[in-house]
């Protein structure tokens, strides 16, 4: 929505000019005290102007000035002002805020705070937030880029934290836990890392992955609901070139709904800063080879 006057855009440096004009008389008769009558000869004196006075308006021509800057949206400004006091206020409590922008039309908030140093412990939520359209087109456009349907918010809770390992056998331990209370999902997983050094800027990453995934169905009239569980199991070699920022995974995973062991191998490269890209080759339960190619930017805290 954008704010506009009924005596247009062309009157409305006249406008600015008497109301910038009303308010200097106003402040000046407020701090400035009364003093003796000025003789009218001083008084012309004083209100000559000097020769040497600067022109503020040299060199600019005011009706190439672009007034459309003042046109601004309220709504769009509201949010804007209003995201920063909460991304203010949440810097205060410990809280580490990130937005980004979905194709949908939504947005995926990701906030995260450190409870511990010793062990690393975190926790956060990661969610994704949809607008409530506010006019009809803006219906019309979330649902053409959801497949006809109103995108809807959710998300979910989770907590992490990193201990100490086993002396020689592992060098520490990461465990994870996640909630998802609209899906009814769960998910509780534990990694044990070793991290051997090889020759030059060269290292090897062994690490063995524990889950449980848990799945609840919603009770219905008549039939009710019911708790599934999938225990998974991971192991993954990793080799990282530190001078070429270059690493290659080879790994193999096994889980209850699985009959049999997939093998999956990837590499990753990075470019610059935090800009990488990744591809990798992996088995499926039914038999088939899954392939991706992923560029994008990544940050591990």
């Amino acid at each position: 929505m954008e704010f506009s006057t009924g005596f247009g855009w062309a009157r409305l440096p006249v406008l600015a000019a008497v109301f910038i004009l009303g308010s200097v008389l106003t402040v000046s008769a407020q701090i400035i005290p009364p003093t003796a009558a000025v003789p009218e000869e001083d008084a012309e004196a004083a209100e000559a102007p000097d020769g040497n006075d600067p022109d503020v308006l040299s060199g600019i021509d005011i009706d190439k000035l672009d007034w459309g800057q003042l046109a601004i949206d309220a709504g769009t400004l509201n949010d804007t002002i209003a995201a920063k006091k909460r991304a203010q206020a949440a810097a205060k409590d410990g809280l580490n805020w990130a937005t980004n922008a979905n194709a949908n039309g939504s947005s995926a908030v990701t906030v995260k705070q450190s409870v511990s140093s010793f062990w690393d412990a975190r926790i956060g939520a990661d969610m994704t937030v949809t607008s409530e359209p506010r006019t009809m087109s803006e219906l019309l456009a979330q649902k053409a880029t959801n497949g006809g349907s109103v995108p809807q918010s959710s998300g979910s809770a989770w907590a992490a934290a990193t201990a100490p390992g086993a002396g020689a056998i592992w060098d520490k331990t990461a465990v994870e836990a996640r909630v998802d209370p609209g899906a009814e999902q769960s998910k509780l997983g534990a990694s044990l890392i070793k991290s051997v050094p090889l020759s030059g800027d060269t290292s090897l990453t062994l690490q063995n992955g524990y889950s449980v995934n848990q799945q609840g169905t919603t009770a219905l009239p008549g039939v009710g609901g019911h708790i599934t569980r999938n225990y998974g199991t991971d192991q993954s070699a990793k080799v990282t070139l530190t001078d070429t920022g270059t690493s290659i995974t080879a790994g193999q995973s096994l889980s209850t709904t699985d009959d049999k062991w997939l093998r999956k191998v990837g590499a990753e490269q990075k470019l610059f800063d935090n800009v990488t890209v990744s591809g990798s080759v992996g088995e499926t339960s039914q038999g088939t080879i899954n392939k991706s190619l992923t560029a994008g930017f990544k940050k591990s805290w």
